[in-house]
């Protein structure tokens, strides 16, 4: 079947401008960082790609080591793009990263100029794609000066294989130094990906901050903390999940009664304002305007649809923000 978009795919989602940028990304971003690899179901990936796309969500994530096994999740999103989304691709924000391991020796990870250049030229093989709009340092490299990383970011805008460069994982202090770095270069850091949740607000300790002077914008990834932040554990773990798994980033021993407790006490919350705990979840993020874009996973379209539909409440009460609050800290 021939894809064609919905006409009304800009109807409803709400953009942000990044940072101080001309750019603006949708409230709700799509990443293919599970669910999208060598390993899942094409057809389902496609769908899911499809109904994002549909419902506004015009910026796709991804990384060079996303799979698995790692690539495959470009080369998927690369099918996809080839044959049903090549009509639309300017209207896409599509990126992706480099700074994980991909291959054998010296040079397949970090974050070196050898490493970030070549990193890029095999995204793009794998994806079929000329440039992408965003392309991130995936983490810090603690061996490779920042003038050098920053440089190859530089470098890989200016060779056109990126419209604008972005960080990921940084802490406050490395972010700073790769903001300056990186404007004194010509080429400004557009955004930063940290991870962000309500169980987990590190970058509330100062990132925020710098990237609100570096005119910066953010987009945050785990927002529902790896599925945590569902109605799903409300009631114990269950065997489909993450947590039920022996690897993973959610683990069974991060479902405490504690957690639990906090859980439910956020849905009810949730509840009491039409909305799922995902939804909340989500809503709280993107509160007071200092998140750009929250980052998504999905291994369904329902998933994707739950997301979006949290756009249509983002406003708080006080008394709200008051009650998340002292759950949060209890």
């Amino acid at each position: 079947m021939v894809y064609a978009a919905s006409k009304e795919r800009y109807a409803s989602m709400k953009y942000n401008r990044c940072g101080k940028s001309g750019l603006k990304l949708p409230a709700i971003s799509l990443g293919l960082w599970h669910n999208f690899g060598g390993v899942d179901t094409h057809e389902n990936g496609r769908a899911i790609l499809h109904r994002a796309f549909d419902l506004g969500i015009t910026h796709f994530d991804l990384a060079n080591n996303y799979g698995p096994p790692a690539g495959s999740a470009e080369e998927m999103f690369g099918r996809v793009l080839a044959a049903d989304f090549k009509p639309y691709r300017d209207e896409m924000i599509i990126s992706t990263k480099a700074g994980y391991y991909m291959w054998p020796g010296p040079y397949g990870e970090w974050g070196s100029r050898k490493s970030l250049i070549s990193s890029a030229d095999q995204s793009l093989k794998r994806m079929g794609l000329d440039y992408v709009d965003i392309f991130y340092h995936h983490r810090p490299d603690p061996d490779t000066p920042l003038e050098e990383t920053m440089g190859a970011l530089d470098a890989i805008v200016r060779s056109g294989k990126a419209l604008y460069a972005g960080i990921s994982n940084y802490s406050a202090e490395q972010a700073a130094q790769a903001i300056t770095i990186a404007k004194d270069l010509g080429t400004p850091i557009l955004i930063h990906q940290p991870s962000y949740s309500m169980l987990n607000r590190w970058i509330e300790n100062g990132l925020q901050d710098v990237l609100d002077e570096g005119g910066v914008g953010s987009i945050v990834f785990s927002p529902l903390a790896q599925g945590l932040l569902s109605d799903k554990y409300l009631n114990g773990i269950p065997s489909d999940s993450r947590a039920a798994k022996p690897t993973g980033f959610l683990q069974e021993s991060s479902v405490t009664p504690e957690v639990v407790d906090k859980l439910r006490k956020l849905n009810a919350i949730a509840e009491d304002r039409g909305q799922s705990l995902a939804q909340l979840a989500l809503a709280w993020v993107l509160r007071g305007g200092r998140v750009t874009s929250a980052l998504i996973g999905a291994s369904r379209v329902s998933q994707v649809e739950d997301s979006v539909a949290a756009l249509d409440n983002l406003d708080f009460s006080e008394d709200e923000l008051s009650r998340i609050e002292a759950i949060l800290k209890s």
